[in-house]
């Protein structure tokens, strides 16, 4: 028991003195060694942290304190696809864009999809501060152990930051500066606008049409067809999880948009969402289960036509101008000039280039003047018009394998309507197929314009330069300037003719010569006023430009804006297809205003409106009434290319201006007749089949009640239509009077005084006055035309004049005065030649000597040689007589001033004519010997007459030979 209590003693600290003692040092040694520690610890700690936060600070000092401005633009300038309307606000499409996306408030997206994002992404959002340091140590600590497993740290803010403002570069440098943004933006933004921004920046893969799309307005109508509001919860999980990996978990490829074989890695991603939507207390248990089972693949989307599929034309011309207008918007902004523009075309490049860039990011709301329901209609026309012609073969060269091969090219098109008093453009038509060809002929394709060109640079010029007026009379006569012969449509001429006449029927030489009137008063300065843009040097000298021989062309969409001049009583308003940008807030950034130029008088608008009237009620463009269905005040013209390489026809009306076009891409002549129809009349039937299907849309304004109003100072005159000055008493006289409307600056002012009356003698088509020496029987009496009018028309005789005079003319035997005697040239007439008869007409020709002024023409009866003049003829006449059935010989001898006779033609024989009748032999008495002798008997001679023979004047006094 003793030992035991020692024991117990030795071990005790209360009892064992050295133990307690030892235990005291060691207690305060192992304290002051952690107290040490712990010192050195706190020492090491502060001396991390402050390493860290010298390295985080080294990490972020290049980074700018960023104001709330500049974190608002930062964080709201996202890509946003740009979109297109038709006109009254009617929705067309978006345009081309590398991502597709439209933006959308917090407020239109559903709930579900919200919590999806939040539950999914960062389930303390509302929570922390824009960043979680719990998550960033968790990440950093797999990061720096290479953990196979990474959660990440980013919240929805430090996300935001990084698709907006940094990049995603996986760095400490990037991921100090996405911390730092994190927390000074979460001190200027509300969790709403947060979470709103991030919804319209994230990408969410591809849509149906296999797109690339971001945001979630663009991913609810991509993948199920449904704005952002109206998504319910499996829909709403299934896209709230694509951000992980868009493409991956996207249902649709890249292949136009097809779906996946396989969709279960987006429907696990899925399931995930909904899970963690569950246990953020988000859904009922119901809801959650109910989810699980949706079916994605049957609700998702199909494929739908882009704005581009099912409007390529328009989407397009669109882009294209909208481009154009914000370039010149962006240069303005930074002092730069259009001028400027046109002159440096890097400068150019570099603005075009940012403005492409601006629509295709930026979001603007692009609102056209094109009216959906005529656009549409159009287009119908035009895809089931069986009139076009046949397609054409065409060598041309494999872009693939740079090999020549040969290709059926069809006829294409081209129209554009416009509206008269603003310069919409209502509508237009691009093509027949813009996959096969998607050159927009209605505005980029440059063809020659034909006739359509004379009312624009000819007859409108010339009449308000004062050198033409409708009724202004123009020789239709062979014409030929240098080597170059124009000539009209068919060939032939037509004479004396209006400028009304020759405008309504094309005549092409009436329109050359009116050109070269005013070649010398730039008349293409009226087509620069009117928007032709594509003139070229060679065209300011060439007298062909008249008949649209143009070197380069001009696009249907010019021509017929040139034409809405006309009806806009002389002034030019320049065509537009955009009203007006807005930003994707509503800002109007671009609104259209109205540019007029003057370009003639209202005067001058009005008489070539009036004249085109004829080309429509009787003129080239006469089947267009038979075609349309309704009725207007239209006036136009038709228009052919060289070599029949082009068909236009354009006209107005008092509210609208129509163009077609058709033709081979590449130049080559149209079908001269196709299923019974002329190229021009499958043109004008195609023009009123497009306008037809106008008038369904709208027949207001394709079709209005009014008429062109003639404005004052326009009044109708008569005129002579010899010279277009006002008519004499013998120009009445002899039906050459017409009326027609002009300008009362430009009426004719003097009588004309072409014609005269009196007694005269004809050497070969001038009239002379009546010498004494005369012979009376070729004194004539008439009306007389001044040679100066043969001179003034081009015309080389009186004989080609009558023949170009109008149907009306009264007038015979017109002849030119030369206002003094004839000279005798001393010496008788030579032989009148060319002597014949065709049945019972004796005719011959003119008589070569220049004092010859008629003929007289004698005969003898049969069995007669005494020859009587029986007809005398002036040489003004048609050298000619009839001389009947009986038979006859006739000869003719040419007369000068002085009396004298040429010597007679050869004699001419009519019927059985002979000299002297056949002598009578008496009937035999006896047998063969009486036979005999009759048949050896020499016949016995004629009787003589006692009638002397009159005999022809000759050198020699005998009748020449019978021929």
């Amino acid at each position: 028991m003793k030992k035991k209590d020692e024991i117990l003693r030795r071990f005790s600290p209360f009892t064992n003195k050295d133990l307690a003692r030892n235990f005291r040092i060691s207690y305060n040694v192992i304290g002051n060694l952690f107290l040490l520690f712990l010192v050195i610890g706190l020492i090491g700690v502060c001396f991390a942290g402050g390493v860290g936060a010298g390295y985080f600070a080294s990490l972020v000092k290049d980074e700018p304190i960023r104001s709330y401005e500049a974190l608002k633009n930062d964080i709201y300038n996202y890509e946003e696809t740009s979109q297109i309307y038709f006109a009254n606000n009617v929705y067309l499409g978006k345009l081309r864009a590398d991502i597709d996306r439209e933006e959308v408030k917090l407020e239109d997206v559903s709930q579900h999809l919200v919590d999806a994002v939040i539950a999914t992404e960062d389930e303390l959002f509302y929570e922390h501060d824009g960043v979680v340091p719990k998550a960033i140590m968790r990440a950093l600590f797999q990061e720096f152990t290479n953990a196979q497993v990474q959660t990440g740290g980013s919240t929805l803010t430090q996300q935001l930051i990084k698709n907006q403002i940094l990049t995603n570069e996986v760095s400490f440098d990037r991921k100090a500066k996405e911390i730092l943004l994190a927390l000074r933006l979460e001190k200027f933004f509300e969790k709403e606008e947060i979470i709103e921004a991030y919804l319209n920046v994230t990408d969410f893969g591809r849509n149906s049409n296999g797109r690339n799309i971001a945001g979630v307005q663009a991913a609810a109508k991509g993948i199920f067809g449904v704005d952002a509001k109206d998504l319910n919860i499996p829909q709403s999980a299934f896209i709230a999880g694509l951000p992980q990996s868009p493409f991956g978990y996207t249902p649709f490829s890249n292949d136009g948009g097809t779906v996946k074989d396989n969709l279960d890695p987006g429907i696990n991603r899925m399931k995930t969402v909904l899970k963690r939507m569950y246990a953020g207390g988000y859904i009922t248990k119901a809801e959650y289960e109910d989810a699980l089972t949706y079916d994605i693949r049957a609700n998702l989307t199909p494929k739908k036509p882009s704005a581009i599929d099912q409007y390529p034309f328009l989407t397009y011309e669109v882009e294209a101008r909208a481009k154009e207008i914000i370039m010149v918007q962006l240069a303005k902004k930074d002092g730069y000039t259009e001028d400027d523009l046109s002159k440096d075309e890097g400068l150019r490049k570099q603005y075009y280039a940012l403005a492409d860039q601006g629509i295709r990011h930026k979001g603007y709301r692009i609102h056209t003047t094109i009216n959906k329901n005529i656009y549409d209609k159009m287009q119908k026309v035009v895809a089931n018009y069986k009139y076009y012609g046949s397609a054409k073969p065409e060598t041309i060269k494999d872009p693939d394998t740079g090999e020549t091969k040969v290709v059926q090219e069809p006829v294409e098109t081209g129209g554009v309507l416009i509206e008269n008093s603003t310069g919409k453009i209502i509508s237009f038509v691009g093509g027949r197929d813009f996959n096969r060809e998607n050159l927009n002929h209605a505005t980029r394709a440059e063809r020659p314009n034909g006739s359509t060109m004379k009312p624009l640079l000819v007859y409108a010029p010339a009449m308000e330069l004062g050198k033409s007026q409708p009724g202004s009379v123009i020789a239709d006569v062979p014409f030929s300037l240098g080597s170059w012969r124009p000539q009209n449509y068919g060939g032939g001429y037509h004479g004396l003719t209006s400028a009304r006449t020759a405008l309504k029927h094309s005549y092409n030489i009436p329109a050359v010569k009116t050109y070269l009137s005013i070649m010398d008063q730039k008349p293409l300065s009226y087509l620069e006023k009117m928007g032709f843009t594509t003139l070229h040097e060679k065209d300011y000298s060439a007298a062909s430009l008249s008949l649209g021989g143009m070197t380069i062309g001009v696009t249907v969409e010019e021509n017929v804006n040139a034409y809405t001049t006309f009806a806009n009583k002389g002034k030019f308003i320049d065509a537009y297809m955009i009203e007006k940008i807005e930003t994707s807030d509503g800002n109007v950034i671009y609104q259209h205003e109205k540019t007029e130029a003057d370009v003639f008088s209202a005067q001058t608008a009005y008489l070539t409106l009036d004249m085109m009237r004829d080309v429509i009620s009787s003129g080239t463009a006469a089947s267009l009434n038979g075609y349309l269905s309704f009725s207007a005040d239209w006036a136009g013209k038709t228009g052919t290319g060289q070599d029949y390489q082009d068909a236009w026809f354009v006209a107005t009306n008092p509210n609208v201006t129509f163009g077609t076009w058709i033709g081979y891409d590449t130049p080559k002549p149209l079908e001269q007749n196709y299923k019974g129809m002329s190229y021009s009349k499958r043109n004008i039937l195609l023009w009123a089949k497009l306008m037809n299907a106008a008038y369904e849309a709208n027949p207001e304004l394709i079709a209005p009640k009014t008429r062109f109003q003639r404005p004052d100072g326009i009044v109708s005159r008569s005129y002579c239509t010899l010279t277009g000055e006002l008519p004499s008493d013998l120009c009445q006289k002899a039906g050459l009077v017409a009326t027609d409307l002009f300008n009362a600056k430009y009426v004719p002012r003097t009588v004309d005084d072409s014609l005269t009356s009196g007694k005269y003698v004809v050497v070969k088509d001038r009239a002379y006055k009546v010498p004494s020496s005369a012979p009376a029987e070729f004194v004539q009496q008439g009306v007389m035309l001044k040679k100066e009018i043969l001179k003034k028309h081009g015309i080389s005789s009186v004989s080609d004049l009558q023949r170009l005079l109008p149907n009306s003319s009264k007038l015979g035997n017109l002849v030119i005065t030369e206002g003094n005697e004839i000279a005798d040239n001393g010496s008788s007439p030579t032989k009148v030649s060319g002597i014949s008869a065709s049945g019972t007409k004796l005719s011959w020709k003119a008589n070569p000597d220049n004092d010859v002024i008629g003929y007289r023409v004698y005969a003898a009866a049969n069995y007669s040689t005494s020859y009587k003049k029986i007809a005398s003829v002036p040489g003004s006449s048609s050298l000619a007589v009839s001389v009947g059935q009986s038979p006859a010989a006739y000869y003719v001898v040419a007369v000068d001033v002085a009396g004298r006779e040429s010597a007679p033609s050869n004699i001419i024989k009519i019927g059985a004519y002979a000299e002297k009748k056949p002598v009578s032999v008496p009937p035999a008495t006896t047998g063969a010997a009486n036979k005999e002798t009759k048949e050896n008997k020499p016949p016995a001679p004629p009787p003589k007459k006692e009638t002397p023979v009159t005999k022809p004047a000759s050198t020699d006094n005998k009748p020449p030979s019978a021929t």
